[in-house]
């Protein structure tokens, strides 16, 4: 089956370039830039994360870009991958074998402590069933990964999460001071899917804090739950037209050490179209009450 993520309309993954405010002088970029691009900055002096991020190639993410149109790409990736008794199988059609199974490639895997590998397997093995993907509830922290579009202030940054096919989360959306303020007494013991946000700057690096989280989210594919005693740290660095985002996760009630994510780099797309995501079609389960085997779909 393939899946195409269209840079354009709802599933929009690009940036307006021409939205962003000029910079204030040469920048360097860095290690990490093209050494092209200057970095822009707002009046006070702060990189401007603002725009549409995606298609990253970096380490950890980015997949094949196709351009379907001029100046228009679109992202393909497989959901299932052909077995090898299958013949006439295309490995961006078929539907047989275990998408949970295939898809879990990366060696980079949160370390649990011993007395909750048990309860991670039995997860893993009932995916269909206890994955919170089918439950159409956010992805949360740090399973939607970065945001599709930043648009930034002095005070604030909002970040935007666009839907996509596959159970890949609903849109979604957060905002977020950056004015230093620590966490909130009160709000910070809430449950929540995305958690309690509060950033600062490291140099030119973004550092957003979150706590107060519930449980009902997992870190990743495999059975990866966690606790209410999540910290989720994100790093955000831009170089350039590029934006590097990284991500460690503590949870000192289920994790025997912090788990660092493997880092992210994405790029910025110039098309005008860039942004522009709109309503998309509520995610509904149909299926789950009739679930009675570990066949994933």
């Amino acid at each position: 089956m393939t899946r195409v993520f269209a840079y354009v309309g709802a599933l929009a993954i690009i940036a307006i370039a021409g939205a962003l405010p000029a910079a204030q002088g040469p920048q360097s970029n860095g290690p990490g830039g093209d050494g092209a691009v200057p970095t822009p900055r707002l009046a006070s002096g702060r990189p401007d994360l603002s725009g549409t991020w995606g298609a990253g190639g970096g380490e950890g993410g980015g997949r094949e870009l196709v351009e379907y149109e001029p100046g228009k790409l679109a992202e393909e990736f497989p959901s299932r991958r052909c077995g090898p008794n299958q013949v006439n199988c295309g490995d961006y059609t078929n539907q047989s074998e275990d998408g949970e199974f295939t898809a879990r490639l990366n060696p980079n895997r949160p370390i649990y402590k011993p007395e909750y590998w048990d309860k991670v397997q039995q997860l893993d093995m009932w995916t269909n069933k206890y994955d919170p993907l089918f439950f159409c509830q956010p992805l949360g922290l740090p399973r939607a990964g970065a945001p599709a579009r930043i648009l930034q202030t002095d005070k604030d940054v909002v970040f935007l999460y666009a839907a996509g096919g596959g159970g890949t989360g609903n849109a979604e959306y957060r905002t977020i001071p950056i004015d230093g303020r620590k966490h909130d007494p009160v709000k910070s013991q809430d449950v929540l899917f995305w958690g309690h946000s509060v950033g600062r700057w490291e140099g030119d690096t973004l550092v957003i804090d979150s706590v107060a989280f519930n449980d009902l989210t997992w870190l990743d594919k495999g059975g990866y739950f966690t606790s209410e005693n999540k910290r989720v740290i994100e790093r955000f660095t831009r170089k350039g037209d590029t934006l590097v985002y990284e991500v460690t996760v503590e949870d000192p009630e289920v994790l025997a050490e912090p788990w660092v994510m493997t880092p992210r780099t994405l790029r910025l797309n110039t098309n005008k179209d860039a942004g522009l995501l709109s309503e998309a079609t509520p995610c509904r389960d149909y299926d789950h009450a009739n679930m009675v085997t570990q066949i994933r779909h």
